[in-house]
């Protein structure tokens, strides 16, 4: 199996003018984001993407039927036509997140995107109300443009940088000379989050110049909490028979 594999399913590369990375990470907060539009704007499928530098395993589908693991691209046409990459995993090495955010932008390229947008979680340990969206960009020039979407520069944060290929991509399309901006919903880092995921949508929505309906998002961001709401309760009541064991 080759290192990287693009399979297009269309003889002639369609165009786009940007290219939104929501592959898994933290609280799979991105991968709910670019999903989300995908169903949204009604966009078909153009591209699959296998690799050696994913886990070693397939996937099984609902009906047993078992493929190797893979991400995909998604084209949504209209008067901003956009790309999205989204899919099963990131690489297992970091060689791998190299070779494949490479691969990602020969993609890119292909597609004529102008602009890469990366979507992921900032885990903070703990749970947020009001969860906040941190950014990054790959020239200076950009963070106006994005502050006034709502997005936030900290000094400290994330502290360590941006890991996978949420960072890789800003980095490496700067060498290409693409514009990249990464934005990073505040999130617990303990669930999936579509809290987190509706403050990020806002923000990239406002960026792209679209108005996206946000509505599953938010219901499922409800579900989430009441959940949150039941497993707090359920953990104090454990606390409250063991203190009256004790007693």
């Amino acid at each position: 199996m080759d290192a990287v594999t693009i399979d297009f399913f269309e003889e002639r590369t369609s165009r786009a003018e940007v290219l939104i990375e929501g592959l898994p990470g933290i609280g799979h907060v991105g991968k709910l984001v670019a999903e989300h539009l995908i169903h949204e704007l009604d966009a078909r499928k153009v591209a699959e993407i296998t690799s050696c530098y994913f886990p070693p395993q397939v996937i099984i589908e609902g009906d047993g039927v078992a493929r190797l693991a893979r991400n995909e691209v998604y084209l949504s046409e209209g008067e901003h036509p956009a790309a999205f990459l989204v899919g099963d995993y990131q690489s297992t090495s970091g060689e791998g997140h190299y070779v494949l955010a490479e691969a990602y932008l020969d993609v890119a390229q292909q597609m004529e995107v102008r602009r890469i947008y990366t979507l992921g979680g900032y885990g903070v340990g703990h749970l947020v109300e009001i969860p906040r969206v941190l950014c990054a960009v790959n020239r200076a020039e950009l963070r106006g443009e994005v502050e006034a979407a709502g997005g936030e520069f900290s000094e400290d944060e994330p502290a360590g940088g941006i890991i996978g290929a949420s960072g890789l991509l800003l980095g490496l399309a700067r060498r290409r000379s693409l514009d990249a901006v990464c934005l990073m919903g505040e999130t617990s880092g303990y669930l999936v989050d579509p809290k987190s995921a509706t403050s990020l949508l806002r923000v990239l929505s406002a960026l792209l110049g679209i108005d996206v309906d946000s509505t599953q998002l938010q219901d499922r961001a409800s579900e989430m909490e009441q959940v949150i709401a039941r497993l707090a309760e359920i953990h104090q009541a454990r606390q409250d028979d063991e203190l009256s064991y004790i007693g």
